[in-house]
C-alpha cells in the first residue's frame, strides 16, 4: 500500500509520499514514489504514484525516456504547454502501460492498476494539482477540494479536513501532513517511513525544498508524541455521556 498527498496553498504546493512497498512479517521493502522534473524559469513538475509497482515504475521510466532521450522527441512532459496537457500525457502513458501489461479481461487489468498525483506549474499558468485514475482520466484540484490523496487515504484524511487552511505557511502545512502520515502509519502497517517531501513556491519555476524524513527525525518524533498526548488530553476534557 501507499500514502501520498498533494496540497495546494495560496503561495505554493506541498507534496509528501511514503516509501513502503511491502510489509510482511519479516519482509519490509521501500521504493521511491515521488519524482520531479524542472526547467529553471519555465516549469516544475512533481509526480507521485500509488498502486502496482511494476506499472508505476514502467510509467515513470517511459516519461523519463521521452523527456531525456532526443531533443525532438515528442510527446514529453518538458514540451507540453500547460499542466492540463501534462496531465493528459501522464494519463495516456498510464493507460498505455496498464493496457500493455494486462491480459485480456477486467480482472487482469485491475491487478496492474495504479493512480497518480501530478502537480506543479508551467510558465503562463497557475500552480495546480491533478489526480489521474487508472483509466487515464483525471480531475483538477479546486477550492472545494484543495488536496488529493492516493493509496491508504482514510486514516489521514480527518486531520486534513479539520485543520487545513490555504493561508497556512509551508512549515504549518508540513506539520499538518506529518500528523496525517503519522496517523496512517499507526493504523496501517503497509504505510511507513521514510517520507519524501517536496515544496514548491508559486511562480518560482524551480525545485524548492526536497527532503527525506527518516524515522529517527527528532521533529517528526516530537510531532508524533505530541499529537498522541494532545489527543489523550482532549479526550479527557470531553464531557462524559451520562447513562
Amino acid at each position: 500500500m501507499t500514502y501520498c498527498i498533494g496540497l495546494r496553498l495560496d503561495h505554493g504546493l506541498v507534496f509528501m509520499a511514503d516509501t513502503r512497498t511491502s510489509a510482511g512479517v519479516d519482509n519490509f521493502a521501500t521504493s521511491k514514489k515521488m519524482f520531479s522534473w524542472h526547467v529553471p524559469g519555465d516549469r516544475m513538475i512533481t509526480i507521485m504514484t500509488a498502486g502496482n509497482l511494476a506499472t508505476t515504475q514502467s510509467m515513470i521510466s517511459l516519461l523519463e525516456e521521452r523527456s531525456k532521450a532526443v531533443e525532438e522527441r515528442n510527446p514529453s512532459i518538458l514540451h507540453e504547454t500547460t499542466m492540463f496537457q501534462v496531465a493528459r500525457l501522464v494519463g495516456a502513458t498510464l493507460k498505455e502501460v496498464i493496457g500493455e501489461s494486462a491480459d485480456q479481461g477486467q480482472n487482469a487489468k485491475d491487478q496492474f492498476s495504479a493512480s497518480v498525483i501530478i502537480g506543479g506549474q508551467i510558465k503562463g499558468g497557475k500552480p495546480t494539482i491533478f489526480l489521474v485514475y487508472p483509466q487515464g482520466n483525471f480531475i483538477e484540484i479546486t477550492d472545494d477540494t484543495p488536496f488529493f490523496q492516493i493509496g491508504e487515504t482514510k486514516y489521514g484524511k480527518p486531520i486534513l479536513v479539520r485543520a487545513y487552511d490555504p493561508k497556512m505557511s509551508f512549515e504549518e502545512a508540513l506539520k499538518l501532513l506529518l500528523v496525517s502520515f503519522d496517523s496512517t502509519v499507526k493504523s496501517n502497517l503497509s504505510v511507513g517511513l521514510p517520507f519524501d517531501l517536496q515544496v514548491y513556491e508559486a511562480d518560482s519555476f524551480k525545485q524548492g525544498i526536497s527532503r527525506r524524513i527518516e524515522e529517527n527525525d527528532p521533529i517528526y518524533q516530537a510531532i508524533s508524541q505530541g499529537w498522541g498526548d494532545a489527543l489523550k488530553n482532549a479526550f479527557q476534557l470531553l464531557p462524559a455521556y451520562k447513562l
